[in-house]
């Protein structure tokens, strides 16, 4: 079955064409630009999926679509997200409906939830996102559902954050803290209960949702999680380089990340500084029920991954060639730097 994933050079949608190569599927890529690492077998689909015409004659002979392309909090651009993961996601929708693919999985995200009034979420909760992604993110949610009612079968999928070996972003940073014994910060004592998924988890969600023909929601996370605290306190007991972790005051240090972001100073946006001292944990039973959803990962087997990953291919990060999507790419901690003070 051919198969197509956009965002097919990103961190996640690299790993799910992997993925899908292994269950025997023909999986193809579609970015804006190519991965050095791409296997000569997988055919690169080179679009903006801002650019309708272009994206409706590359996803004819498509069966199924896996939607993954999206600007990400890192990118704090909110030109972009209104481009790409509204303006954009209607073209994908569009041209599905008209090359008439069975089935459409959209990759949303938790953020859709901002700060949810309680826990666990489910896919019941109402969504009430609390800044500029995640209202992006809700909105290509309703387009898809439109897209729905007009016959393209859809499904939604919605991860925590995303975890597992060859992740960078912002947790490039925490790695490298770990690494040179670099206490590490968590908000009003780091108590808030926090998921997150292994992207090979959410692979096999993704793919176990694309076989099933109905047009729903998943909420995607780990089965085993605790809170902030717990789970860096884990990774620096592993680590042994004398990290450890210390609290701040959550409201000044919110107020100084949301301003350093603004001025271009830090690397986190909008959504870090929302989320990071704040609980925000799903009930995957449904996913368990309709999916045979088993996620094979915890918080901390995660974190442990991908450090240990980021400990082997450090020397070579830097080296790398041509643009990477911001969670392959090593990041530039500004005025984050000053936490090394602490």
């Amino acid at each position: 079955m051919k198969v197509l994933v956009t965002g097919g050079s990103g961190y996640f949608g690299s790993l799910l064409v992997e993925l899908l190569r292994e269950k025997g599927y023909q999986a193809d890529s579609l970015d804006i630009n190519d991965a050095n690492d791409r296997p000569e077998e997988v055919t690169f689909h080179q679009v903006d999926i801002r650019d309708g015409k272009m994206l409706t004659e590359t996803v004819n002979g498509y069966e199924v679509i896996f939607h993954n392309v999206a600007q990400v909090p890192l990118a704090k651009n909110r030109s972009l997200f209104s481009s790409v993961n509204i303006d954009g996601t209607r073209n994908v929708c569009n041209a599905a409906l008209e090359a008439g693919c069975r089935k459409l999985v959209y990759t949303s995200s938790s953020a859709v939830f901002g700060v949810p009034k309680e826990n666990p979420v489910t896919e019941k909760t109402e969504p009430q996102p609390g800044e500029a992604y995640g209202r992006a993110k809700l909105e290509g949610e309703r387009i898809c559902r439109k897209s729905s009612e007009a016959g393209l079968d859809v499904t939604i999928i919605r991860p925590r954050t995303i975890l597992g070996h060859g992740r960078l972003g912002i947790f490039q940073i925490l790695f490298e803290w770990v690494r040179q014994g670099i206490r590490i910060p968590v908000l009003n004592g780091g108590g808030n209960v926090y998921q997150f998924v292994h992207a090979r988890d959410l692979a096999d969600a993704c793919v176990a949702a694309s076989e099933r023909p109905v047009s729903t929601i998943y909420n995607i996370g780990a089965d085993q999680f605790g809170t902030m605290r717990e789970s860096l306190e884990g990774l620096c007991r592993h680590a042994s380089t004398g990290s450890t972790v210390f609290s701040l005051p959550m409201k000044p240090v919110e107020w100084m990340m949301n301003l350093s972001s603004s001025l271009g100073l830090s690397p986190l946006g909008p959504y870090h500084a929302l989320m990071y001292g704040r609980s925000l944990y799903f009930d995957t039973a449904k996913a368990r029920q309709e999916l045979n959803f088993r996620p094979a990962y915890s918080n901390l087997e995660m974190l442990i991954e991908s450090y240990e990953w980021y400990l082997r291919n450090r020397e070579s990060l830097n080296a790398q060639r041509g643009p990477l999507s911001h969670h392959r790419a090593t990041v530039n901690e500004g005025i984050l730097k000053l936490m090394r003070l602490f």
